[in-house]
Parts: structure tokens; sequence; C-alpha cells
């Protein structure tokens, strides 16, 4: 097969990237927990995110397609080991509770105002848009249905780390998309909000990178650096469509 010759791609992180990833775990503890609008939810969704990324690391499942039971214990631990952090002891029932009432909000996402328009907009002007997300790979496909992101991204251009083989920060996994789209790491964009997972691992690969840095977060590195940040869609948007003129 002939790949086509792309001049420019753009690929999007998922995870608090193409939709607000606290909105579900913010609402899952409300639930569950009973807590009220004093709790810090967007520092304990840091932790959470923290220990999922933590664990999921330790066992490997990022990289493959895990067993259901190691994946639920990871998902459960994550919240015992970070509500610990603000003094709350959950039992393995509440977590499991938790996790269920979690992932049950996860399949009713929706984006980022601004996010779909700005991947049609930019396969109109002549770029590959593509994801790369990391997680199990069904697990990932359901928010992507649920975002309704294949209207605007083909299968093809879809990468989720559990069946790539390699998960970000890892630099082998740009490499692969590049390897499989025929791209070249000089003419890709990668567009994430994760520091660690994504300005780290895109730029090691050699990708351009813009962290869409909405939470405000201070960088956790000065070895590496964004090319641009961008708070909101709209900021995105005046980015990448400017570039491509």
């Amino acid at each position: 097969m002939t790949l086509q010759k792309w001049h420019q791609a753009v690929f999007f992180d998922v995870d608090d990237t193409m939709y607000d990833h606290l909105e579900p775990t913010r609402g899952a503890l409300q639930h569950i927990l009973g807590l009220d609008d004093s709790f810090p939810y967007e520092s304990a969704y840091h932790r959470i995110r923290y220990y999922s990324d933590k664990l999921s690391a330790e066992g490997g499942l990022l990289h493959r397609a895990p067993g259901t039971a190691e994946l639920e214990d990871m998902r459960i631990r994550r919240f015992v080991l970070a509500m610990q952090e603000f003094g709350s002891e959950l039992t393995w029932e509440q977590a499991t509770r938790l996790q269920a009432e979690y992932l049950d909000r996860q399949y009713k996402i929706t984006p980022f105002a601004g996010a779909k328009e700005l991947m049609k907009d930019l396969a109109n002007a002549g770029y590959l848009v593509g994801l790369i997300t990391n997680g199990p790979e069904e697990h990932q496909l359901h928010k992507i249905r649920a975002l309704a992101l294949e209207t605007h991204v083909a299968p093809e251009h879809m990468f989720i780390s559990g069946a790539v083989g390699y998960a970000k920060p890892d630099p082998r996994i740009f490499a692969a998309v590049n390897d499989r789209t025929g791209t070249n790491a000089d003419v890709c964009w990668y567009v994430g909000d994760s520091w660690r997972n994504d300005v780290v691992g895109a730029s090691s690969a050699g990708w351009k990178v813009l962290w869409y840095n909405h939470r405000q977060a201070a960088p956790e590195t000065t070895e590496h650096s964004p090319y641009g940040t961008a708070a909101s869609y709209e900021e995105l948007r005046s980015f990448l469509l400017s570039v491509s003129q």
C-alpha cells in the first residue's frame, strides 16, 4: 500500500484535551462520597491521574491488552491511594462503587467547545488529523465514540497505546505513528494537556508540541519545552490555522 504524502499533520490527545476529564471525576466523588463544593476536586483529580499513570506503568498495563481483573484492581487502587492524601480512607467497596460511577460518567462526556470544529477545519486545510491516547484499546474507543470523534478522524489515524504496544511518554509511540501514516516527525504537531506524557513524549520524538494548558499548570521540567501554549481551543485554532497559511 502506498501511503499519502502529508505536508502537515496534527494529532490530539484525548483525556483532558478533547474533553474535560475532571467532570466525571467530580461527579463520581460527589455522588458516591457526598462531597460538597469545598472539596479540592482539581487537586484530587491530578492525584488520581498520577496514581493511574504510576500503577499502570508499574503493571505494564498501557503497552498491552490487560486482563479485566488487573485493570479493575488498578482503577480501584488509584482511588484508594489518591483519597488517602485528602484524609479519606476508602473501603474497597466504596472505591469499587466510585470506579463504577466514574466509568459510567466517562461514557457521557462531551467535547470542549470548538474541538470538533477545529478538527474539521484542519482537515479542510489539508492536514492529516489524528488521535494518540494512552489506555486500553476498547476503553479509549468507547470515549472516542462518546465524543463522536470518529466523524472527524479516520480509524487508521487513531492510535491507542494498548493496541500500538508503546505508551506516552515513550517516543516510540510517536515513531510508530510516523511509520504507519507515512509522515515525518518534522511535519507533525501534537496537542496535549499532560506535561509528562505529551510535552516530554512528543518533543523527545522530534515533534512540535502545543501544550493545551487549560488548567494553568506549571511546567514539570526544564529539559523540554513546548512549541507553544494555549488555554483554549480558540487559541489552538488561531495558532494551527495560521501555520497552515
